[in-house]
């Protein structure tokens, strides 16, 4: 059997379909499907059920998917005790990230590293409400909440601080904000409620009560893009405010703190362009902290 259409299964196994396991592997999906079909060949069985809204593992398939993914772990295992270390690194780093770090810190600072290595591709995710390390969906991921589950490294990476901002240009329209009785006639720009994919994001509760206008963004950059053009306030990443001095803090008494952790699979931790890629931002978050927690 030829380990290549293994991975080519592993792919089409993990994601559900052809099509995106032929992007993710670069080739067309008449690639991916003859490579199966091959497969299929080799092991005189059907491993998958082909439908219009994608594949399906038969109970060959599964049997199949498991003794795959252990053969897929101990090739990595191998990798990273034997590949050389004074070897420039290459290969591919999916990081995988929450919008307002991967915006406002990691897509500066992963792109010095990519200057720095130019035969290792580094790749930028922003998470999705559910991900799948273990499904190779990023390499290495940073979470707002603490993995619990799955043969991960975990480690804490950062406090950060988020607070109530509003802009120059809001508080010279509408007049200036010193307590909560000064929201009745302010719009509030909070995520979409029914789309948090984290308790630890629901952190506007407290505002809403004072602030029947309100204004619901998905992301991060579209909340701090709506505070900046004086028609909204909302609580906000200091570490994302802070570089814009048009935006100021107000009610200090209302400040959030949250917790980052960067994570692994166990399989691809010890990879040297993975170990490489993890330690940098690591070390790039501690010997920035003071821009996670203002003091």
């Amino acid at each position: 059997m030829n380990w290549d259409h293994a991975r080519f299964f592993l792919a089409v196994a993990r994601s559900g379909q052809i099509l995106a396991a032929a992007r993710q592997l670069g080739v067309d999906h008449a690639t991916v499907s003859r490579r199966i079909s091959a497969l299929e060949e080799a092991l005189r069985t059907k491993l998958l059920e082909r439908r219009t809204a994608g594949c399906t593992l038969t109970s060959a398939g599964e049997r199949f998917l498991a003794i795959a993914e252990r053969v897929e772990s101990e090739m990595l295992q191998a990798e990273a005790e034997v590949s050389a270390a004074d070897l420039e690194l290459e290969g591919t780093v999916r990081v995988g990230a929450p919008d307002g770090l991967g915006n406002y810190f990691l897509a500066s600072e992963l792109a010095q590293l990519a200057r720095q290595h130019p035969r290792l591709t580094i790749q930028l995710v922003p998470l999705p409400r559910s991900f799948s390390l273990s499904k190779r969906e990023a390499d290495i991921a940073v979470t707002i909440d603490r993995p619990s589950r799955g043969r991960v490294v975990v480690k804490k990476l950062a406090d950060y601080d988020l607070h109530v901002y509003a802009s120059r240009r809001h508080l010279e329209t509408f007049g200036p904000i010193s307590c909560v009785a000064d929201l009745a006639d302010r719009c509030l720009v909070t995520y979409v409620e029914d789309l948090l994919y984290s308790a630890a994001l629901d952190y506007a509760e407290e505002l809403r009560r004072h602030m029947p206008i309100r204004y619901e963004c998905a992301s991060v950059a579209a909340q701090l893009e709506a505070v900046l053009s004086g028609q909204s306030i909302g609580i906000l990443h200091g570490y994302a405010a802070r570089k814009y001095p048009e935006l100021v803090p107000v009610l200090p008494e209302m400040s959030f703190q949250r917790t980052y952790w960067i994570t692994a699979h166990e399989d691809v931790r010890d990879l040297r362009r993975v170990a490489v890629v993890h330690e940098f931002i690591a070390r790039r978050v501690e010997e920035q902290r003071p821009l996670f927690m203002a003091r």
